[in-house]
């Protein structure tokens, strides 16, 4: 089962492990070949620029750092924050939608 239709761009994330543990965001782009996701406001840095040509001042550069997609968890009740693992079934009509795990196989959106 591919991991990136599990989470898509739209949705709202938990990060479940490492130094920004607890923290939510919105996924704003899934990157499917390096199985990392880019989440508003988390994973956000600065590079210095040597001067050149282009740049003749140099300074510094703000970047956005991916977050591995095993690290984030879907949120499936925004009021209480309850997450939960993302399943993958098709219907009767043969599409395939994403379910959560941890509330007995209820369709997301």
């Amino acid at each position: 089962m591919s991991v990136t239709k599990k989470i898509i761009k739209g949705d709202l994330v938990k990060i479940i492990s490492g130094a920004k543990k607890g923290v939510t965001g919105k996924v704003l782009q899934v990157l499917a070949k390096k199985n990392t996701v880019l989440i508003e406001g988390i994973g956000l840095i600065h590079r210095n620029v040597k001067p050149s040509q282009q740049n003749p001042r140099g300074g510094q550069k703000d970047i956005h750092v991916a977050t591995p997609i095993s690290k984030v968890s879907l949120i499936i009740d925004e009021k209480t924050g309850k997450t939960s693992r993302v399943g993958l079934i098709k219907n009767a009509d043969g599409k395939t939608t994403r379910v959560a795990r941890q509330n007995k196989d209820k369709e997301i959106k």
